[in-house]
């Protein structure tokens, strides 16, 4: 993974921004957050995940793109570093945020019922940036639908 420094601003700008691969946008009342990822969409990427990584940078992430909404939830196992746990709909709005899951902790997390997306970033981010249910969500994964959609090249 590329290591990024933090970017969050005020939410003046655009309503919507061209969009690359590698970066995720959230915004919510905090300002706006990017964060550069790797996006999983693949069952055999998304059950790999962040197992045996030990160490991520502090504005990266990995994004978990599902088919459709359905319910999700994640386990630590084999995963070395806490990690927080962003939660997205189809609509792209954080619906569940579960902060510092502990490594290597079996214990079921239960996301949710119609979650899409789900952003894991280093524990505890969530919580410094004022991540909150409600934010908005942007990448080109999300499509044009998207509560905060990419613009149009």
């Amino acid at each position: 993974m590329i290591v990024t420094s933090a970017v969050v601003s005020g939410l003046a700008g655009s309503a919507s921004a061209a969009c690359t691969e590698d970066e995720l946008r959230i915004r919510g009342a905090f300002g706006e957050a990017r964060f550069t990822v790797s996006v999983v969409d693949t069952v055999e990427e998304r059950a790999q995940g962040l197992m045996f990584v030990e160490q991520m940078g502090r504005m990266e992430g990995m994004l978990f793109v599902y088919d459709r909404p359905q319910s999700v939830s994640f386990w630590m196992r084999n995963t070395l570093i806490p990690l927080d746990m962003v939660f997205i709909g189809a609509d792209g709005i954080v619906s569940n945020i579960h902060s510092n899951a502990q490594p290597l902790d079996e214990t079921p997390i239960y996301g949710g019922h119609a979650v899409q997306y789900v952003l894991e970033v280093n524990g505890g981010m969530a919580d410094r940036l004022g991540l909150a249910a409600g934010d908005e969500v942007q990448h080109p994964s999300l499509g044009a639908d998207a509560a905060w959609p990419c613009a149009e090249k």
